[in-house]
């Protein structure tokens, strides 16, 4: 792949202008222009976006990966394997039929809008059992479909269920995706109240009964306070929940009390919104239900206690399914994971076994099943001695798979199956029908790359990409986190550059009501202690002010903005909504960081350092010539 990408470049590069070249290798003008246009949205710095100054970033950059050349990384085990995987995951996306995928695309979504209470009967039985046993299996589910038809799930489910081989089960409500995609159907496709057909799926043959269809449950949007479980003090968490849900009760804004109160920092600052989500998308249960139990907007929940801590939550929105147009690339992801792209692969096969000629060795299989044997069941088979490997199983247009191809395939496949009830040559027709896919769509891959521009211009992208991330592992990253002399040696000599903000210890009281913190900041003047204050102003039933206490910074959450550090009893400020009073306990000065509370900092701007030094290193050491005269087109292209 490698020889074909450059080989695929030189041509374009005979054919195309030069822009410059980085030691005798040339870069292409539509190369700079393409990678220019594709990432100026994405450049946040103005003075990268000067057509001269991003071409210095361009030549840095291909500096970089001569430099990962000539160091060889490109040979890396781990490199090429990473690079293969990404180019295979690449061309799914290059090679998969789009309009089986929308079809599925949209059946995925009218699914989605529907619910389904289901019980279901299944016969397990091997995917490679032999066609006696499977049509025995078959057979019993047939039988037992027309038992649950005459005598009612209930009564077969308890006789018939033993966990081992035949489970008889009660599934609960699901929708689309929640199943493989066989069952999926079935349930879909079969009215309430009744039986489906036997169907087939990797497990065995079931049967499904649906009980009930019912509308899902849509998208609800919330925001949350959230206060941390404490370990060593449960009941401080509890109790301090239980005074804000008081406060909201009281008509205190919810979204202004999580500003001020709520130790979910990522929602915090945006009065504690969530995005959107539906069923099956947070990750606890009982968040999710009690969203869901919320009718209308603006109701808030009684506060609960999930894995996270103590919440309350209060509804925003409630909305349906989103349409077709906002989930399709949600879906499109979710299909190619699902056990649905199945159907999609199987299309692809069919219309490259139409498109491709396929000359097959007529003997070639039946060759394989008389050397095959039950050492295959415990990965101890082998190839007999005399095999010949060079003999042509198969040709895919001129492509030549020999016998070895097909063998050593066997040989990598039989640690798959340790089933000696499956019938070998059941297995083997499989095996070779897997080969031939594989190698149908190995062979569309590769020559891909010289039928597809856009996908050839990616792949290279990938592989300087990765390229150059092994390269500043290497070089940069890895060496500025190991190198604890060097790292200390930049600390001592920028130890201005890293210290303690100004601080202060104090006691925040925060009240939706001026006269209620006029009244506390009397109390904190005349030398009251926070217990006292709180159990005056505070009732079991009625909770006026929040404390907060400890050490902040200008940024603290609980601290109006523009506060000053003063110690003492400072004014009443208006801060989100509530009116607050700060008792500052003490004032703790800017002061320095120990290297090792400094070291995150330190490690980063040492990169930053290193870099910049072995950037100048990598410009005495390779070459560039601009070609001046293409550059001056180049501007001319990139200002029209």
């Amino acid at each position: 792949m490698s020889f074909i990408l450059t080989s695929l470049f030189t041509v374009q590069a005979q054919e195309e202008e030069v822009l410059f070249t980085v030691d005798n290798t040339p870069v292409l003008a539509s190369e700079f222009i393409r990678v220019y246009n594709k990432n100026l949205d994405l450049v946040k710095d103005e003075s990268q976006k000067d057509i001269d100054g991003y071409l210095k970033l361009f030549i840095n950059y291909k500096r970089k990966l001569q430099e990962a050349k000539q160091l060889e990384l490109d040979q890396k085990p781990s490199y090429l394997r990473e690079f293969e995987n990404y180019k295979k995951q690449l061309a799914k996306n290059f090679l998969a039929d789009n309009k089986v995928t929308e079809a599925l695309v949209e059946e995925a979504h009218k699914r989605l809008q529907t619910e389904i209470n289901a019980s279901h009967i299944l016969i397990k039985i091997d995917e490679n059992a032999s066609p006696q046993d499977t049509l025995e299996v078959y057979n019993k589910i047939l039988n037992l479909r027309e038992r649950v038809i005459n005598e009612g799930y209930k009564n077969i489910q308890q006789e018939v269920h033993n966990g081992k081989t035949i489970f008889a089960e009660d599934l609960g409500y699901f929708s689309a995706f929640k199943m493989v995609y066989p069952f999926e159907n079935a349930a879909y496709n079969t009215n309430v109240g009744e039986v489906s057909k036997p169907f087939r799926t990797r497990f065995g043959y079931h049967i499904v009964t649906v009980l009930d269809k019912r509308k899902a449950r849509g998208e609800v949007s919330v925001a949350h306070i959230m206060i941390k479980t404490d370990q060593d003090n449960t009941q401080n968490s509890e109790t301090k929940i239980n005074e804000i849900a008081k406060r909201i009760e009281q008509g205190e804004p919810f979204d202004a009390l999580a500003k001020q109160f709520s130790e979910d920092k990522s929602t915090a600052s945006k009065g504690g919104l969530l995005k959107p989500f539906s069923s099956g998308e947070i990750s606890s249960p009982i968040f999710e239900d009690i969203a869901f139990s919320l009718k209308t907007v603006g109701e808030v929940s009684k506060p609960f206690k999930s894995q996270f801590g103590w919440h309350v939550i209060q509804l925003k929105a409630k909305k349906d399914i989103a349409s077709l147009e906002e989930m399709k690339p949600q879906l499109e992801s979710r299909i190619k994971r699902d056990s649905r792209s199945k159907v999609i692969n199987d299309f692809r096969v069919k219309t490259l076994k139409e498109k491709y000629t396929i000359t097959e060795n007529t003997n070639a299989l039946n060759y394989f099943k008389s050397i095959i044997n039950d050492g295959f069941f415990d990965n101890v088979w082998s190839l007999p001695l005399n095999f010949e490997a060079e003999k042509t199983f198969l040709k895919i247009q001129d492509k030549k798979l020999t016998y070895k191809d097909f063998g050593q395939f066997l040989l990598k496949s039989q640690r798959n199956y340790n089933n000696k009830s499956s019938k070998i040559s059941v297995i083997l027709d499989k095996l070779y029908e897997t080969f031939l896919e594989n190698e149908l769509q190995k062979y569309q891959e590769e020559n891909l790359i010289t039928e597809n521009i856009d996908y050839a211009q990616i792949v290279e992208e990938y592989r300087d990409g990765l390229l150059l991330f092994d390269l500043m592992e290497t070089k940069i990253w890895n060496v500025s986190k190991t190198d604890t002399v060097a790292l200390k040696a930049y600390y001592n000599a920028h130890k201005n550059n890293y210290f303690y903000p100004e601080r202060v210890n104090a006691v925040v009281a925060s009240s939706a009501k001026k006269n209620i913190i006029k009244k506390v900041s009397k109390l904190m003047s005349n030398g009251g202690d926070f217990e006292t204050i709180k159990n005056l102003v505070n009732t079991k039933n009625q909770i006026n002010v929040t404390f907060s206490s400890g050490e902040m910074d200008k940024a603290h959450q609980a601290l109006p903005k523009n506060f000053i550090f003063k110690e003492g009893i400072s004014k009443i400020y208006k801060h989100n909504e509530t009116y607050v009073v700060v008792n500052v306990l003490n004032i703790l000065p800017k002061s320095p960081k120990t290297f090792e509370e400094a070291k995150g900092r330190v490690t980063s701007d040492y990169q930053v350092f290193k870099e910049e030094n072995w950037l100048k290193e990598l410009a005495a050491k390779y070459t560039v010539e601009i070609n001046e005269e293409v550059l001056n087109k180049v501007k001319q292209v990139l200002k029209k």
